[in-house]
Order: C-alpha cells, then structure tokens, then sequence
C-alpha cells in the first residue's frame, strides 16, 4: 500500500474512504528510563528514547495502513503523525491520513 504525505498521487484520481488511523503507547523499562533521566543532567542524545519512538512510529504506521486495507483502500494520503507524553518515559504516537481508491 502506498503511504504518503501529500494530497495527491500524480495524475491519479482518488475516491476518498475515511480516516486511517493507527496508534500505540510505548514505554521502556524503569532502567533505561532512570539512565535517561540522569542522562538529562549531562546532555546528550537518548538512544533508548529514539528506538521507542521509531518502534512505536512503525506500528503505528502499520496499524493506520491495516485500517486503510480494511476501507478497501490502495493508498492512504495527507499522513500525520501526532504524539503526546502519556505518563513519564511513555508516549502515544498517532498516525492518521485519508484511505483513498484509485479511481484510473
């Protein structure tokens, strides 16, 4: 399935489905998130930080475009990807777009 950020594909006509949309809530574990939180004292990138919200952008992603399959759709567009801080060292990713059928 074609996933992008655009509005549009090329020259193709698009018949609009609804909304995709897939989610997780990732968190590490109370090590990592100690280490990390010393880590903030000293600056410095937080790899276990990254690596959580990269596996949780992938499911995410994976999820929206599961939802997408299930609209019959062969691409989702105007893809979007929201995240909040649900408790400390835990975050939500969303990912959202429009499931679309083409139509040529």
């Amino acid at each position: 399935m074609l996933i992008v950020t655009t509005d549009h594909i090329g020259e193709k006509r698009l018949q609009e489905l609804g909304i995709a949309k897939g989610s997780t809530v990732q968190s590490v574990h109370f090590g990592k998130d100690f280490m990390n939180g010393l880590k903030t004292l000293v600056g410095g990138e937080l790899t276990s930080y990254n690596e959580m919200m990269a596996s949780a952008r992938s499911i995410a992603t994976q999820r929206m475009e599961e939802d997408a399959a299930g609209m019959g759709a062969d691409a989702v567009v105007c893809v979007r990807y929201v995240s909040a801080q649900v408790a400390q060292g835990a975050a939500e990713i969303m990912c959202y777009g429009t499931a679309v059928r083409y139509l040529d």
